[in-house]
């Protein structure tokens, strides 16, 4: 997800199958339980620059909204602290009954914190209203694969789903697509405001949340009838501030004025702050990475530009892959808190490749103006391509302007191209990068589930979220055979090829890939807890003394 992001309308392409990892699973899920007396008590205040765009998960698709839902919503699926994998969260079971039916049974008698019960009619409810919406900022697109939802009886849903053994189905249930909504508060087929959710009290988390104040201060309180797969809150209250700047957020960690600093502080910081003994820097795995977009249709010789020319808008392109410097980014803007990327699914995942690196630069992971050049010749450009690009100012951290000030010299110092470089807060860049408005641009990438079709399916399936008009059939199509090959050998074959190919594309060019770094006092536990190969940061998990 952004910190990048996704639409149904994906769902048009699917022909022979879906996306990522599956379990088939089923059983009674571990912990959680209805607890009045669950001894959640005392108070935390978090601190974060990450901003929400809004609440609706069927509105937003990016990691501050997330961070929130998260809390609040409930799940069918959800993954334990400590693990990558997920269990059933509100329901009993989930298994495949059929090649394309995906059952899941209820807890009896769940609630909202409204006093609404819960039942399959909600989750019919929240997963049709997601594809009916279709919301361009929202993450409809992971749902692809879902033909329809039937709610048999009050805790029986059946999903219906357009391909066979799609293989993350159960991990899309965990996913932003996945939080369930109360029918009685939200709209079916128009995006619910932030007051009405909040004053509708349509939660069914870990946390409820009290008071709302938008990008300033949201308050959460333990929600006693929380029944899922994650434990009671330990903490009774937690109070999270959004800071506007991330030095500030530095220093209220450091004198104590927050318990918890976690994203974004700038790699400068943390570095800093490792040797303050009045804090804790604690990391944890990364699936983040960082990544530059081309609009297919407004980049330099783009498909609706004066000057069109797909052979010269490639070129561009594999120029700008011969001449970015991983290396020294990762070095001097994030201290080593980043590493460089060369392909589309990070180190560490199954099916990871290099695709890049042999490709483009010296063929090492290297710059290489000469060969950036002969590119650019070869194409017919002998004149410097200017190149408008544009990041976010306060979404992907302080660094970011840092970042793209030293893409863009890497860039001018060759002679080949002159960058405009401009920058736009994150509500409003949301909303402009799906609109056409950025040639060239910065994004960011937060997994929804731990699996390399996460960093493919979103990406380079035709309709896909970026909305930046790149369209393969080839690629598309080997998209949706990973998705539902049960070999494991054979599936990590077909993710190879695929990021061989839309290397040779450039549909987006990846530069870096991230840990998750939580800075806290002294004082608070449970934080390496929830700073797992999820990627979810729960709150829940958190307590001071």
């Amino acid at each position: 997800m952004t910190s990048a992001s996704k639409t149904g309308k994906r769902a048009i392409i699917v022909a022979a199958g879906f996306t990522a990892a599956a379990l088939a699973l089923s059983g009674c899920a571990a912990g959680g339980g209805s607890d009045k007396d669950s001894g959640s008590s005392g108070t935390l205040t978090i601190g974060t620059t990450d901003k929400i765009t809004v609440l609706d998960p069927a509105g937003s698709y990016d990691n501050g909204s997330f961070a929130v839902m998260n809390q609040v919503f409930p799940f069918l699926m959800n993954t334990p602290y400590g693990s990558p994998d997920v269990e059933p969260d509100i329901a009993e079971s989930a298994e495949f009954t059929a090649p394309t039916e995906y059952t899941v049974k209820l807890k009896p008698g769940l609630t909202f914190a409204n006093g609404n019960e819960l039942t399959a009619s909600d989750v019919k409810f929240t997963f049709d209203r997601q594809l009916k919406i279709a919301d361009e900022n929202g993450p409809s697109s992971l749902l692809y694969n879902l033909e329809s939802t039937d709610a048999v009886d009050d805790t029986t849903v059946v999903f219906h789903l357009k391909s066979a053994n799609d293989q993350v189905f159960p991990q899309i249930l965990s996913s932003p697509a996945g939080p369930i909504v109360d029918e009685d508060v939200f709209s079916a087929d128009a995006l619910t405001s932030d007051d009405d959710i909040v004053k509708g009290k349509a939660f069914a988390g870990q946390y409820s949340i009290s008071s709302y104040d938008f990008n300033n201060l949201i308050q959460y309180k333990a929600n006693p009838d929380y029944d899922g797969v994650l434990e009671p809150a330990k903490t009774g209250t937690v109070n999270v501030k959004y800071y506007a700047d991330a030095s500030n957020l530095k220093l209220a960690v450091q004198e104590g004025e927050i318990d918890v600093a976690f994203r974004s502080l700038s790699a400068t910081d943390i570095d800093s702050l490792r040797g303050n003994d009045k804090v804790k820097v604690v990391d944890g795995p990364g699936g983040e990475i960082r990544y530059i977009v081309f609009n297919f249709d407004t980049q330099a010789f783009g498909a609706k530009t004066p000057e069109a020319d797909p052979a010269k808008a490639l070129a561009v392109r594999q120029a700008v892959a011969d001449l970015v410097d991983r290396d020294e980014i990762a070095d001097q803007v994030y201290k080593g808190t980043y590493t460089p990327l060369y392909s589309y699914v990070p180190a560490g995942l199954t099916g990871a490749t290099e695709s890049l690196k042999g490709l483009y630069g010296d063929g090492q992971g290297a710059p290489d103006a000469d060969k950036a050049k002969a590119t650019l010749t070869a194409a017919g450009i002998t004149e410097p391509v200017v190149l408008n690009l544009q990041y976010s100012n306060d979404h992907y951290g302080p660094s970011s302007g840092d970042e793209y000030a030293l893409v863009k010299d890497q860039l001018e110092s060759s002679g080949l191209f002159t960058v405009n470089l401009q920058t736009t807060e994150w509500v409003q860049y949301s909303k402009d990068r799906t609109t056409d408005v950025y040639p060239e641009y910065q994004l960011g990438w937060f997994p929804d589930y731990s699996d390399a079709d996460n960093y493919l399916t979103p990406f380079f399936l035709t309709e896909n979220f970026l909305g930046n008009h790149y369209d393969d059939k080839e690629v598309n199509d080997l998209i949706l055979k990973q998705a539902t090959t049960t070999d494991p050998a054979e599936r990590t074959k077909v993710i190879e090829e695929i990021q061989d190919k839309v290397a040779a594309q450039l549909s987006t060019i990846p530069l870096l890939q991230g840990a998750q770094v939580a800075v806290t006092g002294t004082d608070v536990t449970g934080t390496e807890d929830t700073l797992d190969a999820s990627f979810k940061f729960r709150y829940g998990a958190l307590a001071k003394g």
